[in-house]
């Protein structure tokens, strides 16, 4: 069942003929010039502290994604501090972390959001184990099976610095865009995240800074 997003954060479906908007179609175009040399399929969408806005600008660059057309995959993998599924009005009584312990199928868990072409996979009930779940081979395997179905998977998780799931899910990811707000984040926060993602060999595309206009 589709519901409708009253969240005021997705400008790009409110007002897609905004400042605001083009910005957001303009990341979403640089995106595939960051890694020239290979097919960036799932993006994972980070920062260093919480409260960048790195899950507004996740939901627009995904809406942004299957406006042109794309078959466009948004998982919440914040399980911690879900928030994915409130922004396009879902429930979230089920998810990834129902997903990953087995007692909900990927159809299932997968919901359709009232934007063509993009579905939600929720982060599900708070787990114990958050960083366990992520860290399994059930995780790498359902990321290489949602591979299959999607054109683009963009993957929100908890901020870098906070806790280590962002960095685990970076390694499984093609890349990783980190969201900074100007006048907020410090440089020496993002260089520890970078740090932490440059010893995974996580691939960095870029840093995106926020809330300028």
């Amino acid at each position: 069942m589709r519901r409708s997003t009253n969240d005021i954060s997705l400008v790009v479906s409110h007002n897609p003929k905004s400042q605001v908007s083009e910005v957001y179609r303009l990341l979403r175009t640089k995106i595939p010039f960051f890694s020239k040399d290979q097919d960036l399929k799932t993006v994972m969408v980070t920062s260093s502290q919480p409260g960048e806005g790195k899950t507004t600008t996740i939901s627009n660059l995904a809406v942004t994604y299957a406006q042109e057309g794309k078959k466009v995959l948004l998982i919440d993998a914040d399980m911690r501090k879900p928030s994915l599924h409130r922004v396009f009005s879902q429930m979230n009584h089920q998810g990834l972390s129902t997903l990953l312990t087995g007692y909900v199928s990927i159809q299932d868990a997968i919901l359709e959001t009232s934007i063509d072409h993009l579905s939600l996979l929720p982060s599900g009930p708070v787990p114990a184990n958050p960083s366990e779940l992520i860290d399994s081979s059930g995780m790498r395997e359902l990321l290489n099976q949602l591979k299959e179905q999607y054109d683009v998977i963009l993957v929100d998780t908890p901020s870098v610095l906070s806790v280590s799931d962002s960095v685990i899910i970076s390694s499984l990811c093609d890349g990783v865009i980190m969201v900074a707000a100007a006048g907020k984040v410090k440089k020496d926060h993002l260089k520890k995240a970078k740090e932490q993602l440059d010893h995974v060999n996580a691939r960095m595309l870029g840093i995106v800074l926020n809330r300028l206009i």
